[in-house]
């Protein structure tokens, strides 16, 4: 599939997303959530990809939000229609069983932030300005925000930042936990890379594993999250990545895992 509104590179073990509508400060329309989810299959189906990084074109904006000229001409049916498209291709993000990190170089507000929150690790200008203002227009987050927000920050950040509709700094959404990391301007990119090279130098597979622990083992008790965990834990043993592991660790020299 040709794309018109993002640009995907494939580098290194990396596959580069950069939502690409400067003009309108990458606002998310139709086409653009259909060629994200497209984007993400393919990314999810490539071996050699082995870390997602998210973005968005320009120094003012990640993603603004939704195209709001869009969202004024639906009636309710279409928009509880639009609502599912967007949350099934930020859902092929977050499951494509790959780490993905959100590198948040501006505004990342409404579906932008819904789409940061997708991600599996999210940095972020000190410029940066986050939030969810859905409310302000009568609306509430439809690309999974109230839902990805509670289990991200806990549900007290996400009443608050969900009903307020307030916009917050980079380094606010840092103290909530909703950012991660937090780099000056003019470092974003590096200090990103450095967290995409550790995730790199990590065995995939029990990157994959460990992410499954994580998110399904947060809606079990903690008896059943520790038997999901005992299971990922035994499928990992079986691996050659962790034979890998454990010999150069012995061997004292760098892994070099193949995902196997």
């Amino acid at each position: 599939m040709a794309f018109e509104n993002i640009l995907v590179e494939v580098a290194d073990g990396v596959g580069r997303v950069t939502v690409n509508r400067p003009k309108v400060l990458n606002a998310l329309n139709a086409q653009t959530i259909g060629e994200l989810e497209c984007a993400f299959g393919q990314l999810r189906d490539d071996d050699s990809v082995r870390v997602v990084l998210v973005t968005g074109a320009g120094d003012k904006a990640f993603v603004a939000g939704a195209d709001i000229n869009e969202l004024a001409k639906l009636q309710p049916l279409e928009a509880k229609a639009v609502a599912a498209r967007g949350q099934a291709a930020f859902r092929a993000l977050e499951d494509m069983g790959k780490p993905s990190v959100a590198m948040i170089n501006g505004f990342a507000l409404g579906g932008g932030c819904e789409l940061a929150l997708a991600c599996t690790l999210r940095t972020a200008s000190s410029a940066a300005r986050l939030g969810l203002p859905e409310v302000s227009l009568g609306l509430l987050p439809g690309y999974g925000g109230t839902q990805r927000l509670a289990r991200v920050a806990g549900v007290g950040v996400a009443r608050e930042w969900v009903l307020t509709g307030d916009m917050f700094s980079a380094d606010q959404a840092h103290e909530a936990g909703v950012v991660n990391r937090v780099f000056a301007p003019e470092e974003l990119e590096e200090g990103t890379a450095k967290l995409v090279k550790s995730l790199l130098s990590r065995g995939p597979l029990a990157l994959s594993f460990a992410m499954q622990a994580i998110s399904r083992g947060i809606n079990m008790s903690q008896a059943d999250g520790e038997a999901l965990e005992t299971d990922m834990f035994g499928l990992a043993a079986t691996t050659d990545d962790m034979r890998e592991g454990l010999t150069a660790f012995l061997e004292k020299r760098k892994p070099d895992f193949q995902g196997r």
